[in-house]
């Protein structure tokens, strides 16, 4: 009986601040491409706080919900969403 060689993936950690910043430049590209020149009238337009929209654009903290209503405003999937800008 043959032993198996397993496979180890190599997993680098997440660094919070780099990935937050990834978000906020996700989502700020893709509200662009939707036509918003203004991040306030996307804001409010998909009923999200204005300051707070400005801060997730500026990769601040976000709640997985609020990213989850900003990523169906787009019509898009959550893998596409990642499918830009992450690894």
């Amino acid at each position: 009986m043959k032993k198996r060689e397993s496979k180890k993936t190599v997993r680098l950690p997440l660094k919070k601040e780099e990935t937050l910043k990834k978000l906020g430049e996700r989502i700020k590209s893709l509200r662009i491409k939707s036509g918003y020149s203004n991040y306030e009238y996307f804001a409010y337009e998909n009923d999200i706080s204005r300051a707070q929209y400005g801060r997730y654009e500026r990769g601040e903290d976000i709640r997985f919900g609020t990213l989850i209503r900003i990523i169906n405003a787009h019509g898009i999937s959550i893998s596409d969403f990642f499918s830009e800008g992450f690894e």
